[in-house]
């Protein structure tokens, strides 16, 4: 899975470079989460400007990150839904979870 990781001041920014986030890549965005919080950065951004399709599985790596950000008192935002992407999170109704921006630069100043 291409992810590129970045720190910006406090807050981690992992953009994912792919147009799918599913089973077959999910659990790589998920692990790199978690060794994240081990390392103790707890204030995440995850940009998903180029996923263009997210099953079940990426939804559940990313619930898996809010939940351990939240669990240590962090924060797991996203940003840059695609129209696709974002039905989905309406669909599942995890658009009420999770702190979604438009962009990159709204969602690191949201910190």
């Amino acid at each position: 899975m291409m992810l590129n990781i970045e720190e910006k001041g406090s807050v981690v920014l992992i953009e994912v470079k792919e147009e799918r986030l599913d089973a077959h890549n999910s659990g790589e965005l998920k692990s790199q989460m978690l060794s994240l919080f081990e390392e103790g950065k707890n204030e995440i951004v995850v940009a998903l400007h180029d996923v263009r399709f997210v099953d079940s599985s990426g939804l559940g790596a990313l619930v898996s990150g809010f939940k351990n950000a939240s669990a240590r008192n962090g924060n797991l935002k996203l940003c840059g839904l695609q129209s696709q992407v974002k039905s989905m999170f309406e669909l599942t109704r995890l658009h009420r979870v999770f702190e979604i921006f438009p962009d990159t630069a709204e969602a690191l100043a949201s910190f």
